[in-house]
């Protein structure tokens, strides 16, 4: 019984390891430290993260499960490249998730701290001239958005629909062009949230959603 247990033990330990990887992969990709067509080194990672080369083929199935990365045979795994359908696949989720996360507020969410400390965030970055911080800070915002509905489930789909994002949004030629008039529009969203308008936060959320996606749509188009 004894060595039964143990051998769970280890199991368990080695489960939490390979999602902690994960998470931490997870995490350079969303902000966009792994960029889009890059071959992840695994010698590399296995040293850099001081972990087995085992856990870290199975954080890539995770992570190739979740369509941040595609292996491609003999060749190595590599960060995806999205296409146009998956931009408007994103943005279908999105528009569902966020729209009717906003819709029926009638009072101040707790969330509305989250959505001020991300606008600080990229005020801070737009003063830096960090786009690429910008654009993490703008991701903070909506997944705060997405956590209105106080869903664990959503909650997780967000964090993975942000991290398919964040490979889209380096299709953008121009960072600043793509995020600085975006940072205006979270305050937008965020008076009507802090006030409890709803309908007027789902309006001005769609609005956004709508132009965000035809704006990455039309640079897909023309590369």
């Amino acid at each position: 019984m004894d060595a039964e247990l143990d051998a769970d033990r280890r199991l368990f330990d080695r489960a939490s390891t390979v999602e902690l990887l994960a998470a931490a992969l997870r995490e350079r990709i969303i902000k966009g430290i792994y960029l889009p067509g890059e071959r992840l080194a695994e010698e590399a990672i296995v040293k850099s993260l001081k972990v087995s080369r085992n856990s870290l083929r199975e954080a890539f199935r995770l992570l190739t499960h979740e369509r941040l990365l595609v292996h491609e045979l003999n060749r190595g795994v590599f960060v995806r490249k999205l296409t146009v359908d998956d931009v408007v696949d994103l943005y279908r989720v999105r528009k569902l998730v966020e729209c009717n996360a906003v819709r029926k507020l009638d009072s101040r969410p707790k969330q509305a701290d989250d959505m001020v400390e991300a606008v600080n965030a990229g005020d801070l970055a737009t003063k830096r001239e960090d786009w690429r911080g910008l654009g993490t800070a703008n991701m903070m915002f909506h997944q705060a958005v997405g956590m209105l509905p106080e869903s664990p489930r959503i909650d997780e789909l967000m964090r993975n629909i942000l991290a398919e994002l964040r490979l889209v949004f380096h299709t953008m030629a121009d960072p600043r062009r793509f995020h600085e008039p975006y940072l205006e529009r979270n305050k937008e969203i965020l008076a009507a949230i802090e006030a409890g308008d709803g309908p007027r936060a789902e309006r001005l959320m769609l609005k956004y959603l709508d132009d965000s996606e035809q704006q990455i749509v039309a640079a897909y188009r023309s590369a």
